[in-house]
């Protein structure tokens, strides 16, 4: 008898503890099938060789760019000054907040040198040796910047400095996704600027024989994904994660900018993924 309710009690347990195991086999399914939500606050995907737009978030509305300032700073500085040409230094643009390359007053680069470092490093202390370069100050060098932007049919972006770093409320720094969208479009047309961004590493040496190992910032080139992402990563914590890019598919240009981000690779995977249909 006592045999009898033991067993009995045994098969009761086992069916709870079974009904439990179903429970969480169903719950973690659930889960996975969750779809991702779209973290940035504002994003554009566009196919720019049709000119067709896949998917837009808020695409024109006002957003702080961060580091991804620097494509406009690489642009003016591709149309303006030969590669080969060495620049100096300048005390000014020594000590400027990471990410910097701790540049000396003094030392002298190739400017091609320094665009690897602003592009692949987010170097803020070499954009402003760039600025200087091209326009004789920084402060003229952001004129500058804006009237090429307006030239572009980027009317919603400011810009501040040419580094990206946190503007002051008296001189603030913005753009929209789909401005970046047409800046970084403008900069595609230069081969430097589009082979530069696919480089996980290189090393920059000054005239001086000084040594600068690069790493490129863009953590997709390190996920082993089927299509690689190029472009400019920025980051601040009031601009959060943003990127602007391409991939090249078919002989076809895909550009993606989010901005605002708090899931920046997931955000970009998920879009491209579902608006093209491209593997990632």
């Amino acid at each position: 008898m006592n045999l009898k309710k033991s067993s009995y009690g045994l098969c009761i347990v086992l069916i709870i503890l079974m009904g439990f195991a179903d429970d969480s086999a169903e719950a973690k399914t659930k889960k996975k099938k969750r779809p991702h939500v779209v973290t940035a606050r504002s994003a554009i995907f566009s196919n720019s060789t049709r000119g067709e737009r896949y998917y837009g978030k808020n695409v024109d509305t006002k957003v702080i760019p961060a580091s991804t300032t620097k494509v406009m700073t690489a642009l003016l500085v591709l149309e303006k000054l030969p590669l080969d040409q060495v620049i100096t230094v300048s005390p000014r643009a020594v000590g400027a907040p990471p990410s910097n390359i701790h540049l000396r007053a003094g030392e002298r680069f190739k400017v091609s040198d320094l665009l690897y470092a602003i592009l692949l490093n987010s170097a803020n202390d070499a954009s402003i040796v760039l600025a200087e370069a091209v326009a004789g100050s920084h402060y003229e060098f952001v004129k500058m910047m804006n009237a090429r932007a307006k030239q572009l049919g980027a009317k919603n972006t400011h810009f501040a400095n040419a580094n990206g770093l946190p503007a002051s409320k008296k001189a603030p720094q913005y753009t929209t996704a789909y401005d970046m969208y047409l800046i970084f479009r403008e900069a595609l047309k230069y081969g430097f600027f589009k082979k530069t961004i696919t480089y996980k590493y290189t090393t920059i040496v000054s005239q001086g024989g000084r040594k600068v190992f690069l790493r490129n910032h863009n953590k997709m080139l390190f996920k082993g994904w089927k299509s690689d992402i190029y472009g400019k990563t920025g980051y601040t914590r009031a601009a959060r994660s943003c990127f602007v890019g391409y991939l090249r598919k078919n002989n076809q240009d895909y550009i993606i900018a989010v901005f605002g981000c708090t899931k920046r690779w997931d955000d970009i995977k998920y879009i491209i993924s579902k608006y093209s249909g491209i593997a990632l």
